[in-house]
Parts: C-alpha cells; sequence; structure tokens
C-alpha cells in the first residue's frame, strides 16, 4: 500500500513541509561541464554563444526532468542535479547514470550554431542535509554535504564525453550498466584516494544467478507448480501472480518455478522467461527474449518484421509493428506444445508490454491452448489481472527460515554463523535484507545499516507523503511505543489528527499495535527514519513533548530545562522548523538534543517533593534525608538518586506506574530553588536547579 498526495502546488507543498522542514537524505548528485568552455566562447559571436547556452542547457534540463532529477543550481556552464532528493524509488543511482548516457548522445545528436558540445559528466552518492520546501519548489542551495564537492571533482577527472562514478555509485548500478575501472585518483580535499569507474553504456538482457538455497517458500512453490501444471494440462490458460514486496525473493520463487515445470505428463514444456529492467530504453525490449528462436524450436528462422524487431528490440516504432507476428509467434508454440510464459517484475513494464500479455492470454484462451503466464510485482500494483487469476502472496520469513538463510549468507562470506542470531530481528523476514547485511560488516555504515537495505526502506518511505512521513518520524525520534497524543504533541497537531495516520502507516506495514496501547515502528524502518531526522528537527520534537508534559503536570513549559519555550500561539503561527529557512530570513536554533538521549531528556523533572521548609534562603546547603521508598515519573523507569546524591538512576519498568507522576515525596533529594521573579517578592516562577546552579533537567 503507498500512500500519495496529488501535485505539489506551492501551498501544498509548504503545508507538507511544516511538520519536517528538513531530513538527511542518501542522494546521487550529477555534475555535468562543458569541456574547453572558455576557449569555445571566446571564438565566437555573443549572439552565438546565447544560443549554444540556450541549447545546452535546454537539452540538459530536459533529460534531467525524463530521469526525474532536480537541478540544483547552474554554476556557470555547469549543472549540478540530485536524484532522489523529493523522492526515491530505490533507483535513484541508476537513473542519475542513465541521464548522464543521454545527455552526453543527446548533446552529440544536437550542434546548437554549428558547435559539437562536448561534456565530462561525474556521479556521486552520499548523504545530504535537505530543505524539503527548496527542492520542491526548484529553489538553490537545497542540498548541503561533501557528496557535492565529490561529484564536481570526479567530474573534473572524467574524460571528455565520459561518465564517471564514485565507488557507492558503481556499487549501487552494478548489473544495471557496463563499467569498468578508470583509475584510483587523489581528489582535492578528500584524505584519502578514490577508486573510479566509467560507465560504458546500459547492460543487457541477461540470465540472473541464483547461488543462494531457496528458504520458507516450499508452500508457495507448491501452490504454483501445481496450478501451472493445471492449465497446461487441462488446456485452459492461467495467470499465476507471484506478490510481495521488494527483496522477498519473488525473483527467486519465479526461477524455481520455471525450473520445477520442465513436463507435463511426460510432454515437454516450453519455457520463455525475460524480465523488465528498470527503464527499458524500449517499451517492448523484454518480448524479444519470448520470441527469439531456441535450438530446439521447430518453426523457421523469422523473417519480415519480426527479424527487424529482434535486431532492434529497442526501437519503439518497429517493435509496435511486429506485435502481431510476435503474438503469433507465441501462439504457433503453444499450439504444438505446452507453453509457461514468465515475466519477472511486471510492475516495471511498459503499458505497451501490458497489453501485449493480456491479448496472448485472452487469444490463448479463445483457442483453447495450454498456456500459463506467471508474473511477478509488488503488493501494491494497481493495474489489473485478467481472470482468472491466482495471487500467492510472499510473506515475510519466519524467524527459523531466517536464521537458516543469514548461517548460509555468512558462511558463504566467510564470517560467523554465531551473527545470525543478532541479525534476526534486523532483517525482518527479508531475503534481500539478510544479504545486505550478511554480505557486508555495517558497522562502517551509517546506523549500522547495509547500504543495499537502506536503499529499500527509503523507497517506501518516499512513497509516504509529508504528512504521514512526519508521524512516522516523529515515533522514530520518541523512541520505543508511540501513541497518538504524543505524536500530536511533537508535531503540535490538534487532537484527534494522529490517530487515522497511525492507522494508514498500520495499513502500509510500516507500524503495528501493541498489547499495551500505541504503536510500534517496525524495526528496520525505525533504524533508516532515525539516519534521516536532523538534530535540529530532534530538538524541536524533545522540546515540543517536554512543553506538552511540563502543562500536562501543571509546570511552566521550559522551566527547569534551561531551553526557551515558546508560547501556544507563537508554535500556532511558527510550526516545527519555521524560522530557520533561507526565505524566511533565519532564526536561532534551540539547543540540540543527542539523539541517543532523547527518551532521558523527555523524562526529566525537577524533584517533587524537599526537605525542610522548602525555601533555600532559610534552609541553607542541601541536606541529606533517609532514602524511602518513591514511585517513578510517567512510564520511563528513571528515578531520583538517593538522597544527598545529584541524577537518576535507572529502574525495572515493572516498579513503573504508567501515565502518573506522584506528586511531592518526602524521601525525595531537596533540591535549591531559584525564583524569576522581583526580588524580595512572592510572584514569579520557580525553577530547579542542582547543588551546583545548573538547571535541572539538562542532559548530562
Amino acid at each position: 500500500m503507498s500512500i500519495t498526495t496529488p501535485a505539489w502546488s506551492r501551498e501544498a507543498v509548504m503545508a507538507a513541509c511544516r511538520p519536517v522542514p528538513e531530513e538527511r537524505r542518501v542522494v546521487t548528485v550529477l555534475f555535468v561541464d562543458i569541456v574547453g568552455s572558455t576557449r569555445l566562447v571566446e571564438r565566437l559571436d555573443p549572439e552565438d554563444v546565447r544560443a549554444l547556452q540556450r541549447a545546452y542547457f535546454g537539452t540538459v534540463a530536459s533529460v534531467l526532468r525524463r530521469w526525474r532529477g532536480v537541478v540544483e543550481k547552474y554554476v556557470g556552464d555547469a549543472v549540478m542535479a540530485l536524484f532522489g532528493a523529493s523522492d526515491s524509488d530505490g533507483l535513484n543511482a541508476y537513473r542519475a547514470v542513465r541521464a548522464g548516457l543521454d545527455i552526453q548522445a543527446a548533446l552529440a545528436r544536437r550542434r546548437p550554431a554549428g558547435v559539437r558540445l562536448r561534456v565530462r559528466v561525474g556521479v556521486a552518492t552520499g548523504e545530504v542535509l535537505l530543505d524539503l520546501a527548496e527542492v520542491r519548489d526548484g529553489g538553490h542551495g537545497a542540498a548541503s554535504g561533501a557528496v557535492i564537492t565529490t561529484a564536481a571533482r570526479l567530474q573534473e577527472h572524467a574524460p571528455p564525453g565520459g561518465v564517471v562514478l564514485c565507488p557507492v555509485t558503481r556499487s549501487a548500478v552494478a548489473g544495471l550498466v557496463e563499467q569498468r575501472p578508470l583509475a584510483t585518483l587523489t581528489l582535492a580535499g578528500k584524505a584519502l584516494p578514490l577508486d573510479v569507474w566509467r560507465v560504458t553504456g546500459p547492460a543487457g538482457s541477461r540470465t540472473p544467478r541464483h547461488r543462494d538455497p531457496l528458504v520458507g517458500r516450499r508452500r508457495e512453490l507448491a501452490s504454483a507448480v501445481e496450478e501451472v501444471a493445471r492449465a497446461l494440462r487441462e488446456r485452459r490458460p492461467r495467470w499465476i501472480s507471484l506478490v510481495g514486496p521488494p527483496g522477498s525473493g519473488r525473483s527467486r520463487l519465479l526461477h524455481e518455478v520455471t525450473r520445477a515445470v520442465s513436463s507435463v505428463d511426460g510432454v515437454p514444456v516450453l519455457r520463455r522467461v525475460t524480465s523488465c529492467p528498470p527503464y527499458p530504453c524500449g517499451e517492448l525490449a523484454p518480448l524479444a527474449d519470448l520470441v527469439r528462436p531456441r535450438p530446439d524450436d521447430a518453426v523457421a528462422e523469422p523473417g519480415g518484421l519480426l527479424a527487424a524487431f529482434l535486431a532492434a528490440p529497442d526501437d519503439d516504432t518497429v517493435a509496435a509493428r511486429a506485435v502481431v507476428a510476435c503474438r503469433e509467434t507465441l501462439l504457433g508454440l503453444a499450439a504444438d506444445a505446452p507453453m509457461l510464459v514468465a515475466l519477472d517484475d511486471l510492475d516495471r513494464a511498459a503499458p505497451a508490454l501490458r497489453r501485449f500479455l493480456h491479448q496472448l492470454y485472452v487469444a490463448a484462451g479463445e483457442r483453447g491452448l495450454p498456456l500459463a503466464v506467471v508474473t511477478t510485482s509488488g503488493a501494491g500494483a494497481a493495474d489489473p489481472l485478467p481472470a482468472p487469476t491466482r495471487r500467492i502472496p510472499l510473506e515475510p520469513l519466519g524467524p527459523v527460515d531466517t536464521g537458516r538463510l543469514l548461517r548460509h549468507l555468512l558462511d558463504r562470506a566467510g564470517r560467523p554463523a554465531a551473527l545470525a542470531a543478532r541479525l534476526v530481528p534486523l532483517v525482518g523476514g527479508n531475503p534481500a535484507v539478510a544479504s545486505a547485511y550478511a554480505g557486508a560488516d555495517p558497522a562502517g555504515e551509517p546506523g549500522g545499516v547495509p547500504a543495499a537495505a537502506r536503499r529499500l526502506v527509503d523507497a517506501r518511505l518516499d512513497r509516504l507523503d509529508g504528512t504521514h512521513r512526519a508521524v512516522l518520524l516523529a515515533g522514530t525520534a520518541r523512541g520505543g511505543p508511540v501513541g497518538a497524543a504524543v505524536v500530536e504533541a511533537m508535531l503540535g497537531w490538534p487532537v484527534g489528527r494522529a490517530e487515522p495516520v497511525l492507522r494508514a502507516l498500520a495499513a502500509a506495514g510500516l507500524v503495528h499495535p501493541i498489547a499495551v496501547g500505541g504503536w510500534a515502528v517496525d524495526g528496520l524502518v525505525a533504524r533508516v527514519a532515525a539516519l534521516r531526522l536532523s538534530r535540529a528537527v530532534r530538538a524541536d520534537f524533545a522540546r515540543r513533548l517536554r512543553d506538552t508534559e511540563d502543562s500536562a503536570a501543571g509546570r511552566v513549559p521550559g522551566a527547569g530545562t534551561g531551553v526557551p519555550s515558546r508560547g501556544a500561539d507563537e508554535r500556532a503561527v511558527c510550526p516545527l522548523g519555521a524560522g530557520r529557512s533561507r526565505r524566511s530570513g533565519g532564526g536561532a536554533r534551540p539547543a540540540p538534543v543527542p539523539p541517543n538521549r532523547l527518551d532521558r531528556a523527555d523524562a526529566l523533572r525537577p524533584a517533587p517533593g524537599r526537605a525542610g521548609s522548602g525555601r533555600p534562603d532559610r534552609d541553607g546547603p542541601l541536606r541529606a534525608v533517609p532514602a524511602q521508598p518513591v514511585r517513578a515519573g510517567p512510564t520511563t523507569g528513571i528515578l531520583p538518586r538517593a538522597a544527598g546524591r545529584t541524577g537518576w538512576r535507572n529502574v525495572p519498568r515493572s516498579d513503573v506506574t504508567p501515565g502518573r507522576w506522584p506528586g511531592p515525596s518526602p524521601a525525595v533529594t531537596a533540591w535549591p530553588e531559584q525564583r524569576t521573579g522581583p526580588p524580595g517578592g512572592s510572584g514569579g516562577n520557580r525553577r530547579r536547579t542542582e547543588p551546583g546552579g545548573r538547571p535541572l533537567g539538562l542532559a548530562a
């Protein structure tokens, strides 16, 4: 299930970015620059220079739009674009590389003012801090991070007409493009040398290799094989759809199904298998793998339109003319022997290819041919499938099967199999995530999350609109189970707004309800979402929650924390993050709260009781009081230390009374108080401090 919003208007942009105005994201940066632009401009007339610039920038911008890149800035005749800034599909690096190749090809075909333009392209992937409103509004300077400089430096070392990649980008597009090592370079400002690769073009069609055993899918495999055998035996075409999220192992299951159905009742089965690569060069290009002759086919060599299509499958014009010939070829094969047609990643298929499969299926049913169509797709695929269709869902692997798969993957990677027990709860039953964790030590990755696993989760998060993602990020920042009231307090929302959003997130599989009330964020999703939170947003979340709890307890919001608090009216006018963007003129940021201390900062409270008269000017120095049993604060498991000592101590959660603050207790250490009102007066707010004078409530 995906949660999306309609097209962005300026007002919608600001409204969606208001809850969380900035995020840390992994993006791919493309930097393109003209070779020898200074010499070129010097020998041209100014009018020719203007025509050249318009043609160049227009061509580059057109290609970037086609590949969903966002132009971040123009630097002279250089263009910098971001991929994955406004949305992510897990293929940001691939789209950036394909855009670089298309820019080179488009400029080679176009000669503005009779001049052949040659450009260099550098592509780098890394983490940046994004101003979301600026990105969606097309503003410049929306991203900040070292990866921008890396992309610019790579471009300087690219050969004319070449596209070069950093190691992170190279890993993200492995198997999708043809590439070769270029050199090991020492870039200006980089402490360590960098391995650089040059892209030579998109990867050709190839059969995927499945080296790992099939684990935990016996029931799904048996069901799919039975459906295929029944369709072929009864000569009644049937469509079998293997449905699961990315990384669930649907491609591997399709491979096993085609292997298992080798014959039916002793009759060999013709198997035609293809896959849809991301963003294929031609809409019907995957069809060529289905109709290309095999050595054992009892048919003549293709001729006419079919031969022309096989010679140029990326040419949409030629492919459109050959559609009927391709369909009749497959129907003719099915008339001679049972046939299985398998297509991997149907949700990537172009509309023309989907129509072809539907027409093939209907025609086989009308003629009573033994044909079975098996496809794989994501759970959110909206394109209806023809009846009868058998949907076989791929649920997450259980802990036992996940452990078996991890032990095999760890053994193959030469890592201790004992790590499987620690990785099982992180994997979440997803085979692709298991492979990512087992293949490389994530200790060097941000947050301990492998890059491949983070790409999968980032794509899920970016399918959410700003409101749903803000709720998810707020729950992640809070840590542990979170309720609708807590989310509303952190986002400054009215009562009742968060509950339906949390239910929608649960339907999407990102959060789940817990028995004690509230909601818990999925483990891996929580890890990746936490990586998106900037320090300023974390501090705002913590301050808002602290102010709400102070108000509920009858305390002055912000008292005892040392952090100034905005009033309710100001929060209504100036939501979270306002006053910090470039357009609004900036403003003072609140003191950042370390991420790993949010729970402690939320739980810290002034000591509820005192010894003596309660007035420091009469009691003098802090006096020790005999320790007594005392109840804990609200659901935190943190108690004041024994009398005469500062700080807090942890207690088991079973000793905590949820949702209650016990009020004054004579057993709690007496803390000095400071008045903020006029000297000698009785008015003013009181703020509790530690004996050293520091306001109580700040993390040490």
